[in-house]
């Protein structure tokens, strides 16, 4: 809001120097204020833009710009001794000014990504580590709320990155009409103010936005890109379309899956069998943290709590599942047997 008070004032204190002035040998004084108006809006523009480029980029545009103006200044002293009319050769020398800092400007700005801003010093240097460390969260992430209790746990380094388009979208969820969607807005909410509350965590809102895109999760994939740093996240769709984007991702789902007790075939274990199973005669049951668990020959008993051995483990990117067969009497449900002798489970 400061910023665009400054360029309203910016706009009208032109407008009126103009509109006294009249430069241009104009008669009228709104001619001036228009063209001061004008003048003025065109620069806020090239500020906008100037805003918006990298810190390479910036280098590059003026390290050319000055290129082309000493370039264009050795070439003016040649137009000068050339035998041309005094108007001809003014308006020679403007246009190779012009030209040749349009394209200092261009071709610096474009190559600027091959400079090593660090070369030039410490006050250079800060920034990108700091951008590099920092770590974007999503609007799934804040509002699971395990993302709390990692950072706490000093897992996450550097500065968590809170885009306001994403702040925008959790008030959006929080002010909704439907009750479900209402409480996991305002359990965003609460999660943000826990880590802010927290000295150990560095939660900073960032007002970077990209108005020419409309989805949020694209937008987070820019901003990653423009601060070369990670996505936080357990959006499975989000996480493949940043792959895709070569954006690096933090999956709060994948961590959790890597956490998960290292279960073996051949272990024994206790499940309650809770529903039946896709294929004939299998029954589904739980593990405490979720992992699915699917039992042999044991449609029959749902509701009923067996004791199982493992005979094999499927990771998945959605989760790990279990199969395994009923024990009876402490031993394992018999087993197929191959053609030369040996014992080993049936297949799923």
């Amino acid at each position: 809001m400061d910023l665009v008070v400054l360029r309203l004032l910016f706009v009208l204190l032109l407008a009126a120097v103009c509109y006294f002035l009249k430069p241009f040998g104009l008669q009228a004084g709104w001619q001036g204020a228009i063209v001061g108006a004008l003048t003025a809006c065109a620069v806020i523009v090239f500020e906008l833009r100037v805003r918006a480029l990298n810190l390479r980029r910036l280098i590059g545009a003026v390290a050319g710009s000055i290129l082309g103006i000493f370039g264009a200044a050795l070439f003016c002293l040649v137009l000068r001794s050339a035998p041309l009319a005094s108007p001809n050769s003014a308006a020679l020398q403007i246009f190779v000014l012009l030209l040749m800092t349009y394209v200092g400007l261009l071709v610096g700005a474009s190559k600027g990504d091959l400079l090593n801003p660090a070369a030039l010093g410490m006050f250079f240097a800060s920034d990108k580590p700091l951008r590099r460390s920092s770590k974007v969260l999503d609007t799934s992430v804040i509002i699971d709320g395990r993302i709390a209790d990692i950072a706490e746990a000093g897992f996450i380094d550097g500065m968590l990155v809170v885009p306001e388009f994403v702040l925008r979208e959790l008030q959006v969820v929080a002010d909704s009409t439907d009750g479900s969607k209402r409480q996991r807005g305002r359990r965003g909410l609460d999660m943000l103010q826990r880590m802010q509350s927290n000295d150990k965590i560095q939660v900073q809102i960032v007002p970077d936005d990209f108005p020419s895109i409309r989805e949020v999760d694209l937008k987070l994939l820019e901003l990653a890109k423009k601060w070369e740093a990670k996505v936080v996240t357990n959006d499975f769709n989000l996480n493949k379309v940043a792959h895709l984007h070569h954006v690096e991702v933090l999956n709060i789902n994948d961590l959790a899956n890597a956490l998960k007790p290292v279960v073996l075939p051949g272990e024994r274990m206790n499940v309650t069998i809770l529903k039946e199973g896709k294929e004939f005669n299998q029954g589904v049951g739980y593990l405490d943290d979720g992992t699915m668990v699917v039992v042999d020959h044991a449609r029959r008993l749902i509701g009923r709590n067996v004791a199982i051995s493992v005979t094999s483990v499927l990771q998945t990117a959605s989760g790990k599942m279990i199969f395994g067969k009923m024990e009876e009497n402490g031993r394992p449900v018999a087993s197929e047997t191959r053609g030369d002798g040996a014992v080993e489970p049936a297949a799923h």
